[in-house]
């Protein structure tokens, strides 16, 4: 899978993606990450990318032109989704995710300052996606947590397919709690049905605790 993301911080988002798993998985060549300057595309001499919005107000905004022209040099492949990172877009959410990943390339627009001249998103932008209800300094972070929640539902780059089918959220709930040696710590022991070895047990006991646990904490998902 590819992703291509728009960016004035390439270093920022290559120094994150090549960490870890997602790392491991891009020097594997599961997976294809290409950082793109906008700035390359500026037409001015200072490689300026942004001008003062019409209407007035505070801030800077992202002009049309080098965004258009960053999109424009990026090979695409038939199956592309090219995205726009916004605190006005839909929430990212695990079925989202999973929707994603069943395209062969993701372009992401990170955007900054004030935001992006509107012209070139409706040119070019499939769908905007937000990744909570709070403004960040720009869009690197969150393109890379949608690369990073992409990519390792990809066959190769996690272990095994169980990694990611039963976590928190998956099944649209939260996942039960989890247990490591030693079997007792600060007076805390291991729950007895985890050490028994009957799995049909330990399933339903998991199924429980999870939906004890969204109750709990994410009562919105049920």
């Amino acid at each position: 899978m590819r992703f291509d993301i728009m960016t004035l911080f390439p270093e920022l988002v290559n120094n994150v993606l090549s960490e870890s798993i997602i790392g491991r998985a891009r020097q594997a060549g599961i997976i294809e990450i290409n950082a793109h300057n906008i700035r390359d595309y500026s037409k001015d001499k200072h490689r300026r990318v942004d001008d003062t919005p019409y209407g007035g107000g505070m801030g800077m905004l992202m002009a049309a032109p080098p965004v258009y022209d960053c999109y424009c040099d990026i090979p695409k492949c038939e199956s592309c989704r090219t995205v726009y990172m916004s605190p006005k877009g839909k929430p990212l959410t695990q079925k989202k995710v999973k929707e994603l990943s069943g395209y062969d390339q993701i372009v992401i627009l990170c955007g900054h300052y004030e935001g992006v001249d509107q012209r070139v998103l409706d040119l070019i932008i499939d769908e905007e996606i937000s990744i909570g209800d709070y403004v960040l300094t720009g869009g690197e972070i969150p393109a890379c947590i949608v690369v990073d929640a992409v990519s390792r539902l990809k066959e190769g780059v996690l272990s095994d397919s169980e990694c990611f089918e039963n976590e928190s959220l998956s099944e649209g709930m939260l996942e039960y709690p989890q247990y490591t040696r030693p079997y007792e710590f600060m007076g805390e022991k291991v729950p007895m049905v985890l050490l028994g070895g009957n799995h049909k047990e330990i399933d339903k006991w998991r199924f429980k605790k999870a939906l004890e646990m969204t109750k709990k904490q994410r009562p919105d998902l049920l």
